[in-house]
Order: C-alpha cells, then structure tokens, then sequence
C-alpha cells in the first residue's frame, strides 16, 4: 500500500509539469492576447507612439510656399503643431528613436530645407553700404516652419550618438547645409550657423572635410562671384576652429591663413564681414606672433584706392596687428607699415587722415616707429608738414601739428634734419622748374628766328 501512495503522489505532483510543445506554444500564444500582461500593454503603448510620431512626420513632411492660394491655412498651422510635437518628443531624455522613425525624420528634415532659395535681390548694394548701414531684409514666411526645422536637428545633433546618425547625416548632407548659407534671412543664417558648428564639435570624424568644404566657399566668393550672405557666419564658425588651435600651428592651417583669410581683405565687400574676418586674422596672430608679418604684407598688398569705408577699417586692423606681432618684426615692418599710414593722414577723406593720426597714441606703435627711427622719419615728416601746408581739413590740421609735436619731443635733431631736408629739395625742385622754363624759352625764341613758326594761312575753296 505503502508502494501505491507514493506512486500516486508523484503522479500527482509531476503531472502539471508534464508539458508538450503545443502547450508551451499556446501557452506563449495566451500570455501574448492576455490584454492584462503588462508587458504587453507597454508593447502596445509604444507602438501607438511610435505611429502617432510617424504620422507627424508625414504631415510634415509638406511643404507649403506660402503663396499658393490652394493652400489650406488650417493644414499650415497643423503642420506648424506637429513640427512642435516632434520637437517635443526629441526633447524627451526617457524615448530612444529607433532607426524607422529616425530616417523618414532626417528625410522629413532634408525635404523642408534643402530647397531652391530665391534669386538675391540686393547684393548688389553690399558693398556701397555705410558703416551704420543694414540691408533691407522682408521676412520669409516658411520661418515659422524652419525654425521649428532647425531646432528638431540641432536636438538631433545634441542628444544622439553621432555613430548613430551618421549614416543619415553624410557628406551631402553637409554640402546641402552649406549651400543654406547663401539665404537672405538673417534668422535662418544664425540657426544654420549653430547646427553646423555643433557638427563640427561632435562630428569628429567630419572635421577635415567640413574645414575643406567652407574653404571651398570662400574661394568662390573671393575669386569668382563675390556674392554670399553667410560670409560672416562662416567666419564666426572659423573663428571657434582657430580658438582650439594647438601650438605650433599645422601647415595646413597656416596655408588657409595665407589664401584664403588675408585675400578676403580685397573683396568690395569686406565691411559687411570684417569684424569676423579680423578676429579669425588675430587669433592667428597671437598663437604665433611670427605670422604677423605674413599678415601686415598681405593687407598692405590689398590696400584699397578708392575706398575709403575700407581704409578706416583696415587702418584700425593694422593697429591691432601691430599689438600683437613679433617685436622682433618691428625694424623689418617698421617702414611699409609707417608708409602706408603717412599716406592715409595725407588722405582728402577726413575720417581717413584722422583715423590714421590717431594711430600715433598707440605705445606699441610708436615704439615700432622708434625701432627704425632713421627709415622712417623721412617719409613721416614729409606727410606731416604736407598736411599742415595743404590740407583743407582743420580738424586734419590740428591733429597734425599735435603728432609733429610729439615727433619732435621724440627726436626733436632728427625731425629738424628731416626737416632741412624736405626744404633742400623744395628749393632744388623749384630751382629745376625755372631751369625747365627758361630752356623752354630758348628753344621758342630759337624757332621763331629761323622760320619755323609763321602765322597760319589759309586756303579759300570755291563751290
């Protein structure tokens, strides 16, 4: 009996974990249906997020021109409200965007920028605008749109592994973010500006070819076209490359210094971008104060003639140059740098001769100018009693004798012999001009008495 029971009990016990295949696959079948499982509910609460976030995009994924009457303003500002929702949904730290949802949103992203811009319309003002000057811009209106464009990407950017999105964001991708930059909006010139700087800072492995493509771009500009709007917002992005810069400096940075930043000196352009530009040029220079002789030959050698805007801005650029170069440099500098100042005090613009003297209350360059005192007051001198005799300006002429002054409390026996000998040339200049005349004299006086000019004749024709 004893046998028995215990058979029965182990039968009993055993039973229930006696399964078959079927079992255990309608047993996995019913656990999967059961609507009160909560993992299945969290299943299903992710895949209606997941096609609620799909759906948006495919909205958004229309562009509106805004000028087309057929246009249905309520789809406008449904697009505008989804764009936030997605952008809300990249801002939430707790969803992870698997690779579905994230390429059709880089393509949603791709379809609403990448598009023609319009033709430009006042480029060619640029150049002719004073200093307090502001190009007319009228508003676009995508920019409610756009903006919202901008601000998913850059989440993009910030928030995600760029292994991850580098498969979407490519080297296309990339040129097409660039050629954004020739729009007018200034708005949309900032946003592109922050995206593509946050690429250069994560994208390590794009950096190379991003430097690469922005240079590309300024060559154009400088030696082809000589019209972009987003000049300075690339210089900008620059100027935080050139910051991060170890030293001593690479060849290749030191080449995009020489042919590319110091010829954006010449373009007509230059005022709507040169405080950039001098950024990025001094950044240069004070990472190696050698470079600034490389710098100060290259703007003298793209000096402007006419252009007096230009004039004031790069004699305010050479001033800074002079504080930061080599001291050793000062003697080899010395004299171009003091020629080309000498002869924009001489300037008939007044704001050029002025800005020009002012120069002379900078220490470092007077101390330049001490450096090669005997090279250089020729040249000074001679500009400065120019001014006083024949300047129309007498703002230009006070601010004169108050440098000729300090000149001469400098040098007060130099000046003087300088002096001595602009005068010695004056009188032999003169005494030539006489001698001119007077053998010009001769040679009528020498052709009257042989003949050579009679009084004119003149023949009468009949009809």
């Amino acid at each position: 009996m004893g046998v028995s029971r215990n058979s029965k009990e182990t039968s009993s016990k055993t039973k229930p974990r006696s399964t078959t295949l079927k079992y255990l696959f309608d047993l996995d079948s019913n656990f999967g249906n059961n609507p009160s499982s909560p993992n299945n509910g969290k299943r299903s609460s992710f895949d209606s997020e997941n096609e609620e976030i799909l759906s948006a995009i495919s909205i958004c994924s229309t562009v509106f021109t805004f000028t087309d009457p057929a246009e249905s303003p309520s789809q406008q500002e449904l697009k505008r409200l989804k764009l936030s929702q997605l952008l809300a949904s990249t801002k939430s730290p707790k969803k992870t965007l698997d690779d579905r949802i994230l390429s059709r949103l880089i393509s949603m992203l791709s379809t609403n920028l990448f598009r023609p811009l319009p033709p430009p319309s006042n480029t060619s003002i640029i150049s002719e605008l004073a200093d307090d000057e502001e190009l007319f811009y009228s508003p676009g209106p995508l920019w409610p749109h756009l903006q919202i464009v901008y601000d998913i990407l850059l989440r993009l950017v910030l928030d995600m592994d760029p292994k991850t999105l580098r498969e979407y964001i490519n080297h296309q991708f990339l040129i097409n973010l660039l050629s954004l930059f020739q729009t007018e909006d200034p708005r949309e010139r900032d946003s592109l500006k922050n995206v593509y700087h946050r690429i250069y800072a994560k994208f390590t492995f794009y950096r190379s070819f991003m430097r690469k493509s922005m240079n590309d771009i300024f060559l154009h500009y400088v030696y082809e076209t000589e019209k972009l709007c987003g000049i300075g917002e690339l210089l900008e992005i620059w100027g935080s490359i050139i910051n991060g810069f170890t030293v001593p400096l690479k060849e290749e940075h030191k080449l995009f210094l020489m042919r590319v930043l110091i010829p954006l000196h010449k373009v007509k352009g230059m005022q709507v971008y040169h405080r950039q530009l001098a950024y990025c040029v001094s950044q240069f220079v004070q990472k190696e104060p050698t470079l600034g002789g490389v710098v100060v030959r290259g703007i003298l050698k793209y000096w402007p003639v006419t252009n007096c805007q230009k004039e004031v801005m790069l004699i305010g650029e050479l001033e800074e140059m002079v504080e930061n170069i080599d001291p050793d440099q000062y003697r080899k500098l010395a004299l171009p740098i003091c020629t080309q100042i000498t002869r924009c005090l001489n300037s008939c613009n007044s704001q050029v001769a002025e800005r020009a003297l002012y120069i002379w209350n900078n220490e470092q360059f007077v101390k330049m100018a001490q450096s090669a005192l005997e090279e250089v007051f020729p040249v000074i001198v001679e500009g400065m009693e120019r001014n006083l005799k024949l300047h129309w300006s007498k703002s230009v002429k006070q601010l004169t004798e108050n440098v000729k002054l300090m000149l001469e409390e400098m040098a007060s026996s130099l000046y003087s012999r300088c002096l001595q000998d602009i005068n010695l040339r004056e009188s032999e200049a003169q005494q030539e001009e006489i001698n001119r005349k007077q053998r010009w004299e001769r040679i009528e006086m020498a052709a009257s008495l042989n003949g050579i000019l009679q009084q004119k004749q003149y023949i009468c024709v009949s009809h």
